[in-house]
């Protein structure tokens, strides 16, 4: 009888043992600085190509060229969508183009444009499949009769020249985008002949103005973050130099919105270099 109340004893403490190892497991999964390796997407075989290359860009306009038929695009099929939104006296009417193909979103880019076909409103944020498709193709942006702005979207990323007007049609701005990039962005280079990019600075109108990237001279990703008018916003991620993997070394916290009066940015969390979290702010 003894005997077999400590069998049972023993028994409920293994149980108890594996439980709590398993509730150990399950809290570190769903904490998100648990480990700082984070996913391969920012690895250096998707470093991003941006539009510096000239003979690419030739080879895609002779084939935009070649392309006359009717809703195709970039090569690409689409469908012409229509938006019509009415606020006091004003109705404006977004005319623009869809593709139903299946693309892999570049992991760089910080604007990928799609229409929502449950809400009828066009995003440029979490891309989610499953509501709807990225656009593709020209776009018009008009109030009332008036066309106050217009450009083309290549598998959502703003493509080309991207023009806006005032409400007398007078032009306000003028843009060159290559794919998401802007043309006036910045870039040094660790060597240009063998397009080893150092740092990728976005401008648009003068300002910094994107997602900014530095890299190590592998390739390997060192720092990501984000400008708004030319200001430090949200997360700022610093890398350690891995050859295999991504691991974060540390996390700044920076505004969420650009001139924010009386915010200081603070170090949110660290990692040592393979991926433990050491220190984490409350």
């Amino acid at each position: 009888m003894i005997r077999k109340l400590i069998l049972v004893l023993i028994l409920v403490q293994l149980s108890q043992a594996v439980q709590a190892q398993k509730k150990r497991k399950e809290e570190k999964a769903e904490d998100p600085d648990s480990s700082g390796v984070v996913n391969d997407i920012l690895m250096p075989t998707s470093l991003p190509l941006l539009f510096f290359d000239e003979t690419e860009r030739k080879e895609k306009k002779k084939k935009e060229k070649k392309s006359k038929k009717k809703n195709i695009y970039y090569g690409q099929k689409t469908k012409r969508v229509r938006i019509k939104t009415t606020f006091r006296s004003q109705t404006q009417f977004q005319n623009f183009f869809i593709t139903h193909e299946k693309k892999v979103i570049d992991p760089y880019i910080r604007d990928i444009f799609w229409y929502d076909k449950k809400d009828d409103v066009i995003r440029n944020r979490d891309f989610d499949p499953s509501r709807g498709y990225l656009l593709h193709g020209p776009y018009t942006k008009s109030i009332d009769e008036t066309v106050v702005e217009e450009g083309n979207y290549y598998f959502g990323t703003r493509h080309g020249i991207w023009l806006t007007f005032d409400n007398k049609s007078v032009l306000q701005n003028k843009l060159h985008f290559y794919e998401g990039w802007p043309k006036d962005s910045r870039v040094s280079y660790y060597s240009k002949a063998d397009n080893k990019i150092e740092t990728l600075t976005p401008i648009e109108y003068d300002l910094k103005e994107g997602n900014f990237f530095h890299f190590y001279e592998d390739g390997q990703i060192a720092v990501s973050g984000e400008y708004h008018y030319g200001e430090r916003v949200g997360l700022w991620t610093e890398y350690w130099d891995n050859k295999n993997k991504v691991i974060r070394k540390r996390e700044i916290q920076y505004q969420e919105q650009p001139f924010t009066k009386n915010f200081r940015p603070f170090i949110r969390a660290e990692w040592d270099k393979e991926g433990n979290l050491v220190y984490r702010k409350d």
